[in-house]
């Protein structure tokens, strides 16, 4: 009885991790993602918010390298606004990462060139430079935390001189390979 319980045990542990082993972890050439993100602020009194999510759909095209597309909605409530206190912005664009090892952390950096729309914002074009990190939990399972620095442009004269004037972006999700 204790030889049985034991072999139980050692194939219920031992197998399941050799197969995980023999599959890995991460995307392969011909793999597309979906990932969904959040983010969120407020001051002290809880006066003041915002909230966003992000959406993400992309192809990759090497086994470390994927481009995409990406869909942000954001929300701002601010008190003592001058002309509206509920404040809705979006922002789409596409993206390119290059991610780092095979292993179960994979760091990136990336970039990303797009538009940004709404209230309290001035519709115009961004671009974009990402790092982040993906940790797989599974084999096509991963949590996601990425922060982005993007400038903002109405045209490509813009470019140079809008830099400095630039906002930062981060945001903590889940995401899978299929």
């Amino acid at each position: 009885m204790k030889n049985t319980a034991a072999v139980i045990c050692f194939l219920t542990t031992v197998i399941p991790g050799l197969s995980m082993a023999q599959l890995g972890y991460g995307p392969v050439e011909g793999d597309r993602e979906l990932s969904v993100a959040g983010t969120g602020s407020s001051e002290s009194d809880f006066d003041n918010g915002s909230f966003g999510i992000t959406g993400d759909m992309g192809w990759y095209f090497r086994d470390n390298m994927v481009a995409g597309v990406r869909q942000s909605i954001n929300y701002a409530s601010i008190e003592g606004a001058s002309l509206n206190d509920d404040f809705w912005n979006g922002s789409t664009r596409g993206y390119l990462n290059y991610q780092f090892g095979s292993s179960q952390w994979r760091p990136f950096v990336g970039g990303s060139l797009g538009m940004i729309y709404g209230d309290g914002v001035n519709n115009s074009g961004f671009a974009g430079v990402e790092l982040g990190l993906k940790y797989y939990v599974l084999a096509k399972t991963y949590i996601l935390a990425r922060l982005d620095y993007q400038w903002f442009f109405d045209d490509s004269d813009d470019i140079d001189d809008t830099f400095d004037d630039g906002a930062w972006q981060n945001t903590v999700g889940i995401g899978f390979n299929f």
